[in-house]
C-alpha cells in the first residue's frame, strides 16, 4: 500500500489514495501505522476517497483506531494532495472535500505548482455548554466552555482557572500531561470523549493554546480545536473575530464571520511517500 505522510503545523497523518489504494480495515490499520515506533508514525489515519458530491471525500482515523469526523489540519493537507498529485486541475484555486460534518470549502494558496497553504470554511461553529460551565477534574475545580467545529471541544481559558495556572499546565512536562489529560478526555460530562483545549490569552488577538485530542492524546496542533477556542473567547467577551493562535508546532488564523461562521488558514506540508 502507497501512503503519504504529511503535516499541518506539526499535526501529522498517513494518508492513503483510495482513488487507486484499497483499504479493508482502516481501525487496524491505523493503530499499527500510526506507532511511531513499529510503524510509519502520526497523529492517525486519513483516506482519500472518491466522493459524489465533492473532488474527495475525507475519512479520519485517529491513532487508537477511532473513527473522526473532522479534522482542520488534516483537510488542509488532504486539499494539498488532491491539487499537488493531479486529482483536481492544476487550475483551480479552490477543492470541495466531503467529510463526515460535510463538506468544506477550501481556498488554496500555490507557489511553483505546490499548495503551500490553505484558507478553510470550517462552517457555523455552535457553543455547547453554559458561558462558562462548571466541571470538577482530576480533583480541580474548573470552567470550560463547549464548542462543536465539526468535532467536540472543550475550552479552559487560565485566566479563568487558577488550579491549572498553578500547574503550569501550558508548561508541563509531556509525560505529566497527557496523564493529566486522559482525564480531561474520559470526563462523564462527556460521554463520546472530547477534545481539550488549554488557553492562555496574550492579547484581544492572539493566544497560546496546548491541545489534549480525543483518540490520539497531545497533538502539536489542533485546527478544529484552535477554531473552537477562538469561537469560544469570542462569544464569551474575551477575544476579536480574528485571533492568532500559537500551537506547539505552528500558527494558525482564526476569523469569525457573520453567522458565526469560522474560516481557518495555516500551511500544509508533505514530508515524504513510501510503501507500507
Amino acid at each position: 500500500m502507497k501512503f503519504t505522510k504529511m503535516h499541518g503545523c506539526g499535526n501529522d497523518y498517513i494518508y492513503v489514495n483510495c482513488f487507486t489504494e484499497h483499504v479493508t480495515n482502516p481501525e487496524e490499520l491505523a493503530v499499527k501505522i500510526s506507532d511511531r515506533h513499529f510503524g510509519v508514525g502520526g497523529d492517525g489515519l486519513i483516506l482519500i476517497q472518491p466522493s459524489d458530491n465533492a473532488d474527495a471525500f475525507m475519512q479520519l482515523y485517529n491513532a487508537d483506531g477511532s473513527p473522526g469526523t473532522m479534522c482542520g489540519n488534516g483537510i488542509r493537507c488532504t486539499a494539498k494532495y488532491i491539487y499537488d498529485h493531479g486529482i483536481i486541475s492544476p487550475d483551480k484555486r479552490q477543492a470541495l472535500i466531503d467529510t463526515p460534518a460535510g463538506v468544506k470549502k477550501i481556498d488554496l494558496y500555490v507557489d511553483s505548482g505546490k499548495v503551500i497553504r490553505a484558507r478553510v470554511d470550517m462552517g457555523r461553529a455552535e457553543i455547547t455548554s453554559e458561558i462558562p460551565e462548571h466541571i470538577t477534574v482530576h480533583d480541580m475545580s474548573l470552567k470550560f466552555i463547549g464548542a462543536y467545529t465539526g468535532t467536540e471541544h472543550a475550552v479552559y481559558f487560565l485566566e479563568d482557572n487558577p488550579d491549572l495556572r498553578a500547574k503550569n499546565f501550558m508548561h508541563m512536562p509531556d509525560s505529566d500531561f497527557a496523564s493529566e489529560g486522559v482525564c480531561f478526555e474520559r470526563h462523564l460530562r462527556f460521554p463520546n470523549r472530547v477534545n481539550s483545549e488549554f488557553i492562555e490569552i496574550i492579547s484581544r488577538d492572539e493566544i497560546n493554546m496546548r491541545v489534549y485530542e480525543r483518540g490520539s492524546g497531545e497533538t502539536l496542533a489542533c485546527g478544529t480545536g484552535a477554531t473552537g477556542a477562538a469561537f469560544a473567547g469570542f462569544m464569551a467577551g474575551k477575544l476579536n473575530s480574528e485571533v492568532l493562535v500559537h500551537l506547539r508546532g505552528g500558527d494558525l488564523v482564526i476569523n469569525i464571520e457573520p453567522y458565526n461562521t469560522c474560516f481557518m488558514t495555516g500551511p500544509a506540508v508533505e514530508v515524504f511517500s513510501g510503501e507500507y
